[in-house]
């Protein structure tokens, strides 16, 4: 059965295919270079045939491994240019010390959901592990993803998203968190789509978020 607006799933990483006993170093392709900024393409906000999932993970016991400006760049540019790289395309996403969230539109031709973070999980744990001289060390727990099959749920996830940086009391408005999609939003939306995505209310949007 395939998660619903109703039914997210919660995945924890299988010990073989996940980041709780990989062997330490990089994988094949990963980069020992921080990527650029890797922008998506302006966002859609509409539903269409293409899925779309709201996606939320968490680090190993909620620790804050990725609490410096460089660690939280190292996961935002690694999150945007793997999900590029594997055909998901991201509409809005919000990266913390402990935890992210993104909301992305998948295509016909998009490499598997699970399979995708699996690899962007091992990818940015060896690549943080390295630069902490921590080898083999557990980075995520494990993550759930929601798909949005109705345009209000959508909606009002995408602003949740944007604005989770405010929820959690790190800035005062959205756009001044630095490793989030806000600012990007209000630069490539239109006016009347930004107007209309921050006036749906959130505090009853039920996302995992308890870090």
């Amino acid at each position: 059965m395939k998660s619903s607006d109703t039914f997210p799933r919660s995945h924890p990483l299988p010990d073989a295919l996940g980041t709780l006993a990989l062997p330490p170093g990089p994988s094949i392709g990963l980069s020992t270079e921080l990527p650029p900024k890797d922008w998506p393409h302006a966002p859609v906000h509409r539903l269409s045939e293409n899925a779309v999932y709201i996606v939320t993970a968490g680090t190993f016991h909620r620790q804050h491994f990725f609490n410096t400006d460089a660690k939280l760049d190292l996961l935002e540019r690694m999150l945007l240019a793997m999900s590029k790289q594997h055909g998901w395309q991201l509409e809005a996403w919000a990266v913390m010390a402990n935890h992210y969230h993104f909301v992305g539109r998948g295509n016909p031709q998009s490499t598997n959901l699970a399979d995708f973070l699996q690899t962007f999980h091992y990818d940015s744990a060896s690549a943080l592990n390295a630069m902490d001289a921590q080898p083999g060390r557990t980075v995520w727990y494990n993550f759930r993803d929601t798909r949005l099959t109705h345009q209000f749920s959508y909606m009002a996830r995408l602003n949740y998203v944007h604005q989770n940086a405010v929820k959690h009391g790190l800035v005062a408005a959205a756009n001044q968190y630095r490793w989030c999609s806000a600012a990007w939003f209000e630069r490539t939306a239109s006016p009347a789509q930004v107007k209309t995505i921050y006036a749906f209310k959130t505090d009853k949007v039920n996302v995992l978020d308890d870090f």
